[in-house]
């Protein structure tokens, strides 16, 4: 008998099983992919570290996570400025004076100040009551249609003005020529890789690839006294109340022989409707390679179905109802602890993942 039966090898899951190692619990960790990792998967390709499931780049604000997890690896200076092409036109992201002055002509804050706030004005947007109202309101017209527009439609599968308001309760503006994407303290790529983490978490603990819980939930339940669950948590309770929608990803991912450099940044967003994806990853520049040949992966957003990997849930009302019916059930369990995004519905960057982990540990160990 193991004290816990953890069903998902990626951070969650990993960082639980870690620390109830720690403190002598034993544990099997259980995964379906052939791989440990989950989403945050790297693969040396070319001796580059592929990001097999979209850019993960480390960032927070909370010296403790950043310290928690450089326990695991180095972390090298990687800063995330990603570029926006509208139609062949160069932007800097996040929306920031760069950017102002790409599109404007501006040099001053007040100038760009100005030009937003007429756009603004022009649209005399009292209450927004989908996304495309929230944005112009926000942003103006000039930036909603080149940066916002056509790459929201593409991730969400549906026109703008058909997705609530509330997807874009804000959007970061800045009137420096500041091309940082992140507010974070802390920021940084792991050198070798997010796979080699994983890795040294689960050093030790018995795990098992290429084994699907639900198939096998019968031999596997009666091996701990106690469940980790980091799967689907509608498909945990068999959809007895609905199925949770998400949207996915589809990844083409292709090495390019004798180019050394494809397109001079690791992302690179493109904020049109006409092409078919939403961005182009190049993996090298998040580690600074300097090697002969070079790896890129298109991004495509899709309609989720079962059998495809869930990465974005759909917070909306009927879904967060859905949710709640589950989250009752779950409530209820003395043996099943839910966490990661898909059992709780929600979605985590990877500082908060390990946060929330981590939490749910001091709960599970706490001591009186």
């Amino acid at each position: 008998m193991y004290d816990y039966l953890i069903i998902g090898a990626g951070l969650f899951g990993s960082v639980f099983a870690y620390e109830a190692t720690k403190r002598g619990k034993s544990c099997l960790v259980i995964d379906k992919r052939d791989h440990i990792g989950g989403n945050v998967y790297t693969e040396k390709i070319e001796d580059i570290h592929v990001h097999k499931y979209g850019a993960h780049i480390f960032h927070t604000n909370d010296k403790a996570t950043w310290d928690y997890i450089n326990q695991f690896a180095e972390f090298n200076r990687y800063t995330n400025s990603p570029i926006a092409n509208y139609k062949g036109e160069l932007y800097n992201l996040p929306f920031n004076m760069n950017t102002f002055n790409k599109l404007w002509g501006v040099t001053t804050p007040a100038e760009a100040k100005q030009k937003i706030k007429e756009q603004r004005e022009a649209a005399k947007i009292t209450d927004p009551s989908n996304l495309e109202e929230q944005a112009i309101s926000l942003v103006g017209t000039d930036i909603y249609k080149k940066l916002i527009k056509g790459y929201t439609e593409k991730q969400w599968g549906r026109a703008a003005t058909e997705l609530p308001a509330f997807i874009i309760k804000r959007l970061p503006v800045r009137f420096t020529y500041d091309n940082n994407y992140f507010n974070d303290r802390f920021q940084g790529i792991p050198i070798g890789g997010y796979t080699s983490i994983i890795e040294k978490m689960l050093e030790g603990i018995d795990v098992k690839l290429n084994i699907d819980f639900f198939q096998n939930r019968n031999e596997l339940e009666p091996l701990a006294h106690k469940v980790v669950f980091t799967g689907m948590i509608d498909q945990y309770y068999d959809y007895q109340y609905g199925v949770l929608d998400y949207r996915s990803l589809h990844f083409e991912t292709k090495v390019l022989k004798d180019i050394e450099n494809y397109q001079g940044n690791a992302v690179i967003n493109y904020t049109d409707r006409e092409t078919s994806y939403t961005r182009i990853i190049e993996h090298k520049h998040f580690e600074f390679g300097t090697q002969n040949t070079t790896v890129i992966t298109e991004e495509y957003p899709k309609e989720w179905e079962p059998g495809d990997t869930p990465y974005y849930p759909i917070n909306d009302a009927h879904n967060n109802e859905i949710y709640r019916k589950y989250k009752a059930l779950a409530d209820k369990e003395t043996n099943v602890i839910f966490g990661g995004r898909l059992a709780t519905y929600k979605y985590y960057d990877m500082h908060q993942v390990i946060a929330a982990a981590l939490t749910t540990v001091q709960k599970e160990f706490i001591t009186y």
